[in-house]
């Protein structure tokens, strides 16, 4: 006769969480948060209940989406768990609010928190390069919203460079791949002009991870600039809130970090044009310039010379009148003594003294009687 195996206490745990892990190793649990409280800024213990049973859960603050309250529906991924003292509780994983109603809620709850810390200031926005020389994308890949903002950049301006991290951008697990994803951006040693996350519209639980606080911290706290759309223009999330660039949808975000080439193009043709035009009026303007300084100048110059040719003439016409040879011409004679003294009066002279008398083209000698 078969008999029943016998258990210890402690050996009936280690039997039942062996059983239970094989048979669920993680299960998804909905119900109203209750008793909800977090010990030493570390543990977290709630009731999840429903009409007709209560379970005891438990786990860490480090994968809250934010701030809680009881009464709240939520959803939790757990281990069910068997413990020696404490009883049978679930081990969660994550939690995240259900319905737009409650995520509305958390979402507020937790921008109240981070407001009042000053992450959403204006003042902590840093600027974009721009154009930006390479770029961390963190989003889907093969999602829609990648391959419109990997078509976009290319079309405006393929010298962007682009890394992309695949990541998750839904549902429980894409809080922790998101932050994971800009940590790695930040850490891997390449000067990202910035890190830009992306996904396509969705619901309110699609859009979840994007109010999530561990993603809004990360986000703040990011030392290389971070852009967010997310394509859905009614509500905003908070990482929008926080982060430096926002944008309505993957698309706008793209034409905003990078500008068209085509119209740069068009702008340095044209700027060049100008640049020619005005350049050669500031030429042609200085020749005219030069042209007339130097026909002022010769003008100037000419009458200078006019009016000092005149004075000179002027001059040397007195000079000729003046000159005694010019007197002579005109029937005049100089007298003088025997020592060549001019002799300008003849009561000067004496009886018998001899004298010169100088004409235009000779002299002569003679003596007074």
């Amino acid at each position: 006769m078969n008999q029943d195996p016998i258990f210890s206490p402690s050996e009936f745990v280690d039997v039942f969480n062996q059983s239970i892990e094989y048979s669920f190793p993680f299960v998804t649990v909905e119900g109203e948060l209750s008793n909800f409280r977090v010990s030493k800024n570390r543990w977290v213990y709630f009731d999840l209940k429903d009409d007709e049973a209560t379970v005891k859960c438990f786990g860490t603050v480090y994968m809250l989406p934010g701030p809680l309250e009881d009464g709240m529906l939520v959803r939790i991924v757990c281990s069910p768990r068997l413990h020696p003292q404490f009883n049978f509780s679930l081990n969660v994983q994550s939690i995240t609010p259900v319905g737009e109603g409650q995520l509305a809620k958390a979402a507020e709850l937790l921008f109240k928190k981070l407001e009042a810390e000053g992450l959403f200031l204006v003042e902590r926005k840093r600027e974009v390069p721009y154009p930006p020389e390479s770029i961390c994308l963190i989003t889907s890949l093969g999602s829609a919203a990648h391959a419109d903002f990997m078509k976009i950049t290319a079309e405006r301006w393929p010298a962007l460079k682009i890394s992309t991290i695949d990541s998750l951008v839904q549902g429980a697990n894409a809080p922790e791949q998101i932050v994971e994803s800009i940590d790695k951006a930040n850490k891997s040693g390449i000067n990202y002009d910035a890190i830009v996350l992306i996904r396509g519209g969705g619901s309110a639980e699609d859009l979840a991870a994007f109010s999530d606080e561990r993603v809004v911290r990360t986000i703040s706290a990011s030392r290389i600039p971070t852009c967010v759309a997310i394509g859905h223009e009614i509500d905003e999330s908070l990482a929008e809130l926080a982060c430096d660039l926002r944008a309505s949808t993957p698309s706008n975000l793209a034409e905003l970090l990078v500008p068209d080439k085509q119209t740069e193009q068009n702008w340095l043709r044209n700027s060049k044009m100008q640049t020619s035009l005005a350049l050669g009026s500031v030429i042609k303007r200085a020749k005219d310039y030069l042209s007339n300084a130097n026909n002022l100048i010769n003008s100037r110059m000419a009458r200078m010379f006019s009016t000092e040719n005149e004075r000179l003439n002027s001059y040397s016409e007195r000079l000729k009148l003046l000159n005694p040879k010019t007197i002579l011409k005109r029937g005049y004679a100089m007298v003088k003594d025997k020592n060549g003294k001019l002799i300008t009066k003849g009561a000067n002279l004496q009886k018998g003294e001899s004298v010169d008398i100088i004409f235009t083209d000779t002299s002569r000698r003679a003596e007074i009687i």
